[in-house]
């Protein structure tokens, strides 16, 4: 099997890091991305999640908050009003 190199910048302290946790649990900073490469080949999806929260309108409370008040406007509960524009100062 060839080997290729895989190149990729990340902060100095964050490398730091993690060459010490890999060496913590035994392993080295190449086996250890091996094994991240070999778990997104195998499930075919990064082996993690990843999620957006710095925003608060994609909180699970607010979607659900959103999709209740879309039905009650679908089931005609809505009230309709006129958009009010607000100069911005």
């Amino acid at each position: 099997m060839a080997l290729a190199t895989l190149t990729a910048r990340v902060d100095e302290k964050d490398k730091a890091r993690f060459d010490t946790f890999c060496s913590n649990v035994g392993l080295n900073t190449s086996t250890a991305i091996n094994l991240f490469v070999k778990a997104v080949l195998r499930e075919n999806r990064i082996p993690f999640e990843i999620a957006q929260t710095s925003d608060p309108f994609f909180t699970e409370a607010n979607l659900a908050y959103v999709k209740k008040s879309v039905q009650e406007l679908k089931a005609g509960k809505g009230t309709a009003h006129e958009l009010i524009e607000v100069d911005d100062e």
